[in-house]
């Protein structure tokens, strides 16, 4: 019956992208809904983009692992991401008027820059949908017995299906749907746990002390890297198509702004579910922690609950992980064929064959992300490393040239291109110190080198404006 329920949840997602297709008349629908959805739409968007495989199964195994202390990266870190977007690049990118980030690196700062950022913006994705594959992997391996990677097989095939027919109009009536059912399904299960452990009091009352430590060490190498946790999701995060284009696609600048806050706060009070949970795991099945700890929550809901409980947990996570995959899975493909094939394409294209270059683009991402899914198993590692790559190389030019008016095009291929290869290279050094943070503060050189050293005629946004 579980069984069953899963196959039906997913043959309805599948539906509701070819219902949602209807709407896909040209690239900007396919992209980003036609820039129409409403503040509720919106808002379940945004708040399903982070919401995923790291959120339910990363997290809440480092929770156990390392405390609070230990998830300071996620979910407090992709938290504040969203609450810095809404504050400070929601209202002002809305206003350009833009498919892709990349179309704002263009505008800012020429074709060259444009084409530069665009390749630094797309692969990350690969790692970060793959995290969700291998989470989806996960699930059917536990409830079905077969082998994870027949399982990411299985889940790359439906999610890349209802992206490549119905692009962000689907991505965003689907994610409506599945973030009431992450909420239901993990409150309730929450609640039933809280009660066969003998009340949340009791549960909170044995953590140990260490676990709830969430502020660092009095000395400079703790310090920075505890910023260095926030950073990686808060900032790195920033500068990442699928926030853009889920914000962009709202009805207006102030639908924009607010599906930010009001995805930031639900995100956060969401979840503290999973991490809760967690610990109730832990009080009422000890021996569910053994082995792969992010097998814990999945192992103990089919071992110890009753069918319709195990239905509703299952549900809510294949709710979270798809709504996530598909945004992953959609982004890069914008960027690539809007920025990277499109301009090598010239004018010789029609709306109709961009909008084909874009879903042809979705089978490619997708492909990639299933073949890392099978090489590679931890979520929470897959998740860091693809917001890290964005931090290091995107964060200064994108912020810098929307507050900065003497930022130019040299600065910014300085910024990206040098910020990346330190974080490579203090990454082979392996040092003690984490690696974005002088990754970062070489990019933030970088561009003050070119717009000090190479003054060159810094591009206004003319039509777009300056503030």
């Amino acid at each position: 019956m579980l069984l069953f329920s899963i196959i039906a949840y997913l043959l309805l997602t599948v539906l509701v992208g070819f219902w949602a297709s209807r709407k896909v008349k040209t690239s900007g629908d396919f992209m980003l809904a036609g820039r129409s959805l409403p503040l509720m739409l919106s808002s379940a968007a945004m708040f399903a983009t982070w919401f995923g495989s790291e959120t339910v199964f990363g997290a809440s195994s480092e929770f156990l692992k390392s405390g609070l202390y230990g998830v300071i990266e996620d979910p407090f870190g992709a938290a504040l991401c969203l609450i810095l977007f809404g504050a400070f690049f929601a209202g002002k990118l809305y206003r350009m008027n833009l498919l892709t980030l990349g179309d704002y690196f263009k505008v800012r700062f020429g074709g060259r820059t444009e084409r530069v950022a665009s390749i630094f913006l797309a692969p990350p994705y690969i790692g970060y949908t793959a995290a969700q594959l291998v989470a989806m992997g996960l699930i059917l391996n536990v409830v079905t017995g077969i082998a994870t990677w027949q399982g990411v097989l299985v889940s790359a095939l439906v999610v890349t299906l209802y992206t490549y027919v119905g692009g962000m109009w689907a991505i965003s009536i689907t994610d409506f749907i599945q973030s009431i059912i992450i909420i239901t399904g993990l409150l309730v299960l929450a609640i039933i746990l809280a009660g066969k452990a003998g009340g949340a009091g009791l549960v909170l009352s044995e953590m140990p002390k260490e676990s709830l430590k969430f502020l660092p060490d009095p000395n400079p190498k703790a310090i920075v890297s505890y910023i260095a946790m926030w950073s990686v999701l808060g900032l790195g995060s920033l500068p990442s198509q699928d926030v853009y284009q889920r914000a962009m696609s709202s009805s207006s600048e102030r639908t924009a702004v607010w599906s930010c806050y009001i995805a930031a706060f639900l995100y956060l009070s969401v979840a503290m579910l999973p991490l809760f949970i967690s610990l109730c795991v832990r009080h009422m099945y000890p021996d569910q922690l053994t082995g792969d700890t992010q097998l814990a929550l999945p192992n103990m809901v089919l071992l110890h609950t009753s069918l319709p409980i195990q239905i509703l947990f299952f549900g809510s996570l294949l709710s979270a992980i798809m709504s996530t995959t598909s945004s992953s899975i959609l982004a890069p493909a914008a960027i690539f064929s809007e920025n990277l094939l499109k301009p090598l394409i010239g004018h010789r294209y029609t709306d109709k064959q961009l909008l084909m270059m874009t879903r042809i683009c979705v089978l490619i991402f997708a492909a990639s992300a299933t073949i890392m899914a099978c090489l590679r198993s931890n979520i929470y590692e897959l998740v860091g490393e693809s917001s890290i790559l964005s931090l290091v190389s995107l964060f200064v030019p994108l912020t810098l040239g929307l507050y900065w008016k003497k930022a130019n095009s040299t600065g910014a291929l300085l910024s990206m291109v040098l910020g990346m290869i330190t974080w490579i290279i203090f990454e082979v050094w392996d040092t003690s110190w984490p690696s974005l943070v002088p990754a970062t503060g070489v990019s933030l050189l970088g561009m003050l080198a070119g717009v000090y050293f190479w003054p060159a005629k810094f591009e206004k946004l003319e039509k777009y404006g300056k503030d």
